[in-house]
């Protein structure tokens, strides 16, 4: 069997990876995964690790999870695809009907429609565009966005362009619209009452930009690319507040926090808030393939229904080739079904309680800056010692049967919802022996 070091001479000759530095890459130490099951991944060497970040944050109930291998199985064998322009399938049909009933109630509009994309930057995408056409086609057209301090909403322009994490965002910015930076309520640089700072600041903002304001957009409760800012619920309430003062539509990225991820279903429900467009991806199929989608409020969806006096189409023109495919539905309704089959959601409260309480001996230690935590979502900041301390962290975790990433010198922790008690135990004391080893050797 050909070895680890055989697959990344090949992948060095013919890869270019996301988010990698390809002069460092051979010297990092890459690992060339062969397979999965259940909370753990193996590499082509046969030696095991612990998925602590659920492969990028989607993994929600496993990996090879038997139901979810059925349903698509039993989908292969009746529409492997179908396009969604001008006809539907009875997997998009039941995912819609699926995720409207498990839409956050609250303050805010009621979400009833369902539009479909491929990834996460593709349906914040879908959002913007949405936001924009509906102020159009309302008789008020507006074109600014109120995006957070170190935002994350993807890679795609118009997703960049509502970011605001200056690494991976500052070299596009002759290409990007212009939106309107307000301070995050995560930023422990504003102090121990940043989320009162933090909404006097959005105010004073919608106060001046308001009126021309389309949509305010956030990532409910935690940020996570920005490593695990999380905030007081209160915030989300004022972002509703000013948005229905002034006009604008509410947008909460849920890819990352939704599916469970914070304990509930979704983030927004922790502050009784509704959003008048939600999106949602990662989870959504449990990680087995790329899906994502964009929850509407009955009010947007109407804003595009053509009038007799209309001057021209209100149509909503953007899709892709395979929106809604109905292998990728089949999985996400498999997903669904287990979740509420085995209670995912209660085993994630009580996961979250479980990371709470061994990570709080952790919290001492002299290389640890701060713990984050919100629900089973974890950032884990560490002392800078030098170049790349949280990469050196997760690769000294490795040695320990786990695996992680960073984001900067913050090490990222969501394991599958499902984790059970050893494997929590073994994720948790595997990080804090690689912080050990990275002090020692220091």
């Amino acid at each position: 069997m050909a070895t680890n070091s055989h697959w990344i001479d090949r992948d060095a000759a013919a890869v270019w990876h996301p988010f990698t530095q390809h002069s460092l890459w051979i010297d990092d130490g890459p690992t060339v995964v062969s397979e999965a099951s259940g909370a753990w991944i193996t590499d082509v060497d046969g030696r095991r690790f612990l998925d602590g970040v659920s492969s990028l944050w989607t993994t929600t109930v496993g990996h090879c999870h038997p139901d979810i291998n059925a349903a698509i199985e039993k989908q292969l064998r009746t529409l492997d695809h179908s396009t969604f322009l001008g006809s539907t399938h009875k997997p998009g049909i039941e995912l819609s009907e699926m995720l409207v009933n498990r839409a956050p109630t609250g303050d805010g509009p009621e979400l009833s429609k369902v539009f479909y994309a491929g990834d996460g930057s593709s349906a914040v995408e879908i959002a913007l565009k949405m936001a924009y056409q509906y102020s159009t086609q309302t008789g008020r057209p507006r074109d600014k966005f109120i995006r957070l301090n170190y935002a994350y909403h993807g890679d795609t322009l118009g997703a960049v362009a509502v970011g605001g994490h200056d690494l991976f965002h500052a070299t596009y910015k002759p290409l990007l619209l212009e939106t309107i930076g307000v301070p995050s309520p995560g930023d422990r640089s504003l102090g121990d009452d940043r989320v009162a700072r933090a909404i006097v600041a959005l105010e004073e903002t919608m106060a001046e930009h308001g009126d021309n304001t389309c949509a305010i957009i956030v990532e409910p409760l935690m940020q996570g690319a920005a490593g695990m800012l999380d905030y007081d619920a209160s915030y989300l309430r004022a972002v509703r507040r000013l948005a229905d003062k002034y006009g604008a539509l509410v947008i909460f990225d849920e890819v990352a926090t939704g599916i469970g991820r914070t304990g509930t279903m979704w983030a927004a429900e922790q502050a009784e808030v509704v959003p008048d467009l939600l999106t949602c991806g990662k989870g959504i199929t449990a990680g087995y393939l790329p899906l994502s989608a964009v929850l509407v409020a009955q009010h947007v969806y109407d804003a595009f229904l053509s009038q007799p006096d209309d001057d021209g189409p209100r149509t909503f023109f953007h899709g892709h080739t395979y929106t809604a495919n109905p292998i990728c539905c089949a999985a996400a309704i498999a997903n669904l079904e287990v979740m509420d089959r085995d209670n995912v959601l209660g085993q994630a409260g009580r996961l979250a309680q479980r990371l709470d309480h061994l990570f709080k001996p952790l919290a001492d230690h002299p290389e640890v800056t701060e713990i984050r935590q919100l629900g089973t979502m974890v950032g884990v900041e560490v002392t800078s010692l030098g170049e790349r301390t949280g990469f050196q962290v997760c690769q000294a975790a490795r040695e320990h049967g786990v695996w992680l990433r960073p984001l900067g010198d913050t090490v990222i922790v969501m394991p599958p919802l499902t984790l059970d008690e050893s494997d929590t135990r073994l994720l948790v004391d595997g990080l804090g022996k690689a912080i050990d080893d990275v002090a020692g050797a220091r």
